[in-house]
């Protein structure tokens, strides 16, 4: 087996893994948020950083879907260049939300997470998927 065709299911794997943890992060947001924000806390401190939570979890499935479109529709499936990126991407990024929910990490990492692991692959899927479109 190539190993251009080995990074396929790879990829496959470390995207479906990232947006399992993506999910469970979204179902399990109350748990999050309390580890946020310190024990006193207000009523519209919980609801502000649910919201600002939301926002993030759902700008990044948004992202998956235009990544999973370009890799399902077969666009970038066969792309070494960005096989590598969205392979290393989404493997920190299980690793980082893993340690973001079992280290009760400050809610404002997720956004750093969010722009290396989420944006940067989604935007190279965009411009992929477009430059394909233009041929």
């Amino acid at each position: 087996m190539s190993s251009l065709k080995s990074l396929v299911p790879a990829r496959f794997l470390t995207l479906a893994a990232h947006l399992v943890i993506v999910i469970t992060i979204f179902w399990s947001r109350d748990n999050n948020i309390q580890s946020c924000l310190p024990l006193e806390f207000t009523e519209e401190q919980f609801k502000a950083e649910d919201t600002r939570l939301l926002v993030a979890l759902s700008v990044t499935l948004g992202l998956f879907g235009i990544e999973l479109t370009g890799f399902l529709s077969g666009a970038s499936m066969f792309n070494s260049n960005q096989a590598l990126l969205s392979l290393v991407s989404h493997s920190s990024a299980c690793v980082s939300l893993s340690c973001f929910v079992f280290q009760r990490w400050p809610c404002w990492t997720y956004w750093i997470i969010f722009s290396f692991c989420s944006v940067v692959p989604a935007l190279s899927e965009f411009f992929l998927l477009v430059s394909l479109q233009s041929m």
